[in-house]
């Protein structure tokens, strides 16, 4: 039979920012396939173009030329509100900073794609606290963000970014204001997600994050340089070996 047809599907992307009569050139025809079910890291040096590729990923901005097809759908030529409506349907986001509202319940928190999605409060609230249990916070549905640490806060933002049920989650230096321990923790989750079928790239800088991920791309100059097969980091192995004493 033949192979499937990709989740992701991009062909010669490029994108230029102008600056006065300065042109910067953010990707350089990027082609890139990632599958159904994939957990890819995409790495590189600050302007390198790792986080203009995923703004691509996730309909935040149109290319300057080129193709980039989710789930079969080619969203590379949609409108403004075309792409809000695939974002809130087939993408969920993970952010450094979570995002979240303050003192706003994890529930409300985790239902608020709905609302936008127009599910009626009950089915809203009943698919939280669904995602909030999957993500190990079933006991934390009614905690404000601020009572939450940083690592039950990201794993609210994992909850949020999975309860539209997407296609895709991208999730942006996801770890980046976590120490290590919390990290670990945070990366034993999203592997967890993976094995369950859930489609993961995660832009980072950090190798040790990106070591959890099967497939590690690495961007530089707006071209990708390497893109190579790994054999991911167990983090919850990883996880279990840590002195409790480096816990948040």
């Amino acid at each position: 039979m033949p192979a499937p047809d990709p989740l992701i599907r991009a062909v010669g992307l490029t994108k230029e920012y102008h600056m006065g009569s300065t042109v910067v050139h953010a990707l350089r025809g990027i082609s890139l396939d990632i599958a159904a079910g994939e957990f890819v890291a995409v790495m590189g040096p600050s302007g390198s173009g790792k986080s203009t590729f995923m703004n691509m990923l996730g309909c935040l901005d149109h290319p300057s030329s080129g193709q980039y097809w989710l789930g079969g759908e080619e969203v590379s030529r949609l409108s403004a509100d075309q792409l809000a409506t695939v974002r809130n349907r087939k993408i969920g986001f993970v952010f450094q900073h979570f995002n979240l509202l303050a003192r706003t319940s994890a529930q409300d928190n985790v239902a608020l794609p709905l609302l936008y999605a127009g599910i009626a409060p009950a089915e809203r609230l009943r698919r939280a606290a669904q995602r909030l249990r999957q993500v190990g916070l079933g006991e934390r549905l009614d905690h404000q963000t601020t009572q939450l640490s940083g690592g039950q806060q990201q794993r609210v933002a994992i909850a949020r970014a999975l309860v539209n049920d997407p296609m895709l989650v991208l999730a942006d230096e996801p770890t980046g204001a976590l120490d290590s321990r919390t990290s670990v923790e945070i990366m034993a989750l999203l592997q967890a997600l993976n094995r369950e079928g859930i489609t993961i790239v995660l832009v980072t800088h950090e190798q040790d994050v990106a070591a959890a991920a099967a497939r590690i791309v690495t961007f530089r100059d707006g071209h990708v340089v390497e893109d190579r097969a790994n054999a991911p980091r167990d983090a919850a192995a990883a996880l279990a070996e840590m002195p409790a004493e480096l816990a948040e």
